[in-house]
């Protein structure tokens, strides 16, 4: 093929590409783009609660009870029987344990031997005086002997007296030998056997009774918080809460009896003891409680749950959905948190939706689907750390 004729069948083809172009770029210009459609963030929200919230102050206490007592003999003698079992609940009045009376028994015995001797004596002294008074008076025996007579009656009287206490004496001795429970309570670890001889001087005497229903918690508050607690009972007794040391458990319900006279300057707090019937037995004696005071309480309060409280560069806020299921960044203020929950006093209004999971992924304006609160798997949310978010 002549040379010139290919170089004319190239140019041909370079034209048909430059017009096709053309067309494109023609067609292409005409055409306008579809506007790219957001994509809405799943989440999980819940309306604000408007219902009455106590204010409480929160302290940890120890477990103590009204009345411990460690049960001693008061004489000297071998222990014939115990008479409870170790953990027992015993009732005020009940043998604990009985220590061989034989001896004092005996004591008293011959203490009223004594006495009945004594009154017998007495009282024929008594009728002696009886007898010379009349013939004193008459001149048919002399003053000497009206006075000795009744020198002898009241000899004989100091004498009975004596004997009297004597026999009181032998009587306590005796009821000492049986030992008893003092109050209601709980018994514990038995220290001494059946057979041994036991002292008043025995270190841990024979066992040790508890009191535990009612029983006691004293806790600390800050003594920041004290013209708080003194404000509040000014109005009325105020109501204490004990829980497990998590705090996750409720153990039982009581009342403040008294705030300490005095605070601890070192730690800056003050020693407060609430009293609880202990029904259940769920408070034991020298264990760890929290106590949460309540104060007052609030009524119509809006609460959320302490997960959609977020912190922002302006402070605590929350992301509320709108009704065109946008959200908007809303400051707030918190006045209490408790269980997880928020109590709100500024910022929110009863009804709003608030998001409680899945805001690391808004901004304000951000589209928002809602997700089932059931299901809160469906919905992302990184931890605190990660996020970096929560408060």
């Amino acid at each position: 093929m002549p040379r010139h004729w290919l170089n004319l069948g190239l140019a041909g083809v370079a034209v048909v590409i430059v017009a096709a172009g053309v067309i494109v770029y023609s067609r292409a210009g005409k055409e306008k783009p579809e506007a790219a459609q957001p994509t809405a963030v799943p989440v999980i929200a819940i309306p604000v609660q408007q219902h009455a919230v106590p204010i409480v102050l929160t302290g940890i206490g120890t477990v103590t009870a009204l009345n411990t007592a460690t049960i001693r003999s008061q004489v000297t003698g071998l222990l014939v029987s115990v008479d409870f079992k170790e953990g027992q609940a015993v009732k005020k009045g009940d043998l604990l344990a009985q220590i061989d009376p034989r001896t004092y028994q005996a004591a008293l015995n011959q203490a009223q031997a004594a006495l009945g001797r004594d009154k017998t004596h007495l009282a024929n002294a008594e009728a002696n005086l009886n007898r010379y008074a009349p013939l004193a008076s008459k001149g048919f025996a002399s003053e000497q002997q009206l006075a000795d007579q009744q020198a002898a009656v009241a000899e004989l009287q100091s004498t009975v007296k004596s004997d009297q206490a004597v026999v009181d004496s032998a009587q306590t001795e005796l009821s000492y030998t049986a030992l008893v429970a003092p109050f209601d309570g709980i018994t514990g670890i038995r220290l001494l056997d059946v057979g041994n001889i036991i002292h008043p001087t025995d270190p841990g005497g024979l066992v040790v009774v508890t009191e535990v229903q009612p029983i006691s918690v004293v806790f600390t508050l800050a003594t920041t918080d004290i013209p708080t607690v003194q404000e509040a009972l000014a109005h009325g007794p105020l109501k204490a809460i004990a829980l497990s040391q998590d705090g996750k458990r409720e153990l039982d319900t009581g009342e403040l009896l008294l705030v300490d006279n005095q605070a601890s300057p070192s730690s800056g707090t003050v020693r407060l003891k609430a009293q609880f019937p202990n029904a259940q037995r769920q408070l034991w004696p020298g264990t760890f409680v929290n106590v949460r005071l309540v104060t007052s309480v609030v009524e119509g309060g809006l609460t959320i749950p302490l997960d959609a409280v977020q912190q922002s560069p302006q402070g605590q806020a929350v992301f509320v959905v709108g009704a065109d299921n946008k959200v908007a960044l809303r400051p707030v203020s918190v006045r209490q948190s408790l269980n997880g929950v928020a109590l709100v006093d500024k910022g929110l209004a009863a009804g709003e939706t608030v998001v409680v999971r899945g805001q690391y992924r808004l901004s304000p304006g951000t589209l928002v689907a809602l997700a089932d609160p059931a299901h809160p798997e469906r919905v992302p949310n990184p931890s605190t750390a990660s996020a970096g978010m929560l408060p």
